[in-house]
């Protein structure tokens, strides 16, 4: 994406309280190059309706969302109520996608990637099957923690082992909520400028489970093939939050509809449907610059 074309803000959509980076693909990696370029450190939440409704339930979570560098829209309702918003070139943001993307364009940049997550010996396989598709791609270090809560010692010396490797970006493979608490613990102890949540990425791109095909994943059916494929496991996010998801985002929308508190003054696209505002940039606790101002990244001949 030409420089010019990369927005001063990343607008962001209120989803249930979520707010939703309203971006692309383009714009995601554009973005992600200007913080390693900078030196920054942000998170990515990579979310979907389960990230918005776990975030219903636990207001920490939904906190840990909304000071993310961004929250990229996974699933299509977000893409779908981001592009009702008015941001009509919005679309999805997915995981798994965003590490091939990321992947690829660090051939040209050299950046150095750390995976943190899934089982044993999954995101070694992970490292090696991303090797043999990127030839080149720098893989600084792997880890598979325990299922279980690291002790304070093991969490130090996990921050010592990923620092020194020296990554530019840190995978987690943990899933939702686990990734997200994970990253908002971290950021400030890791040397590396970006850590991106991708959760089910891993095992998918270790070759241990089947994504859903194009057309269902551009579709909004992809729940229903996770669903086939790990009913045990998945029934429970997608039976109990995809309704109760498509419940309260109505009861959104009649609420931004009837209240008399609708700002009809803002220069921000909206359309006569009144669904989820568009939040404007404030100032951070950081104090992030605008995109814009981050320096492009360097290309390695």
């Amino acid at each position: 994406m030409p420089q010019s074309d990369l927005p001063t803000w990343i607008p962001r959509v209120d989803v249930l309280g979520v707010a939703v980076s309203a971006i692309n693909m383009d714009t995601a990696l554009e973005v992600i190059d200007r913080w390693i370029t900078a030196g920054v450190h942000q998170y990515v939440c990579v979310t979907g309706v389960h990230g918005v409704m776990e975030s219903q339930r636990n207001e920490t979570l939904r906190e840990i969302h909304n000071t993310a560098g961004l929250v990229t829209p996974d699933g299509m309702p977000l893409v779908w109520l981001s592009r009702l918003n008015g941001w009509r070139n919005t679309n999805r943001v997915y995981g798994p996608d965003l590490m091939l993307e990321v992947c690829e364009r660090s051939l040209a940049t050299g950046y150095r990637h750390f995976f943190y997550g899934g089982g044993e010996g999954v995101p070694e396989r992970l490292a090696e099957r991303l090797q043999r598709r990127f030839p080149g791609l720098i893989v600084a270090g792997t880890y598979s923690p325990p299922f279980r809560p690291l002790t304070t010692s093991e969490d130090d010396e996990l921050v010592r082992r990923i620092n020194d490797t020296k990554p530019d970006i840190v995978w987690v493979g943990l899933s939702t909520p686990k990734q997200e608490r994970w990253m908002s613990e971290h950021l400030n102890q890791l040397s590396a400028s970006v850590l991106i949540g991708v959760g089910a990425a891993f095992d998918f791109h270790a070759g241990l489970k089947r994504q859903a095909p194009k057309w269902m994943q551009h579709s909004g059916m992809e729940w229903f093939f996770r669903l086939m494929t790990e009913p045990r496991r998945l029934w429970r996010r997608y039976l109990v939050n995809n309704p109760a998801f498509i419940w309260l985002t109505l009861l959104q929308i009649w609420r931004a509809r009837t209240t008399s508190d609708i700002d009809t003054t803002s220069d921000s696209p909206r359309s006569p449907w009144s669904g989820p505002r568009t939040i404007e940039p404030a100032s951070e606790a950081r104090g992030p610059r605008r995109v814009s101002e981050y320096p492009r990244p360097p290309i390695v001949q």
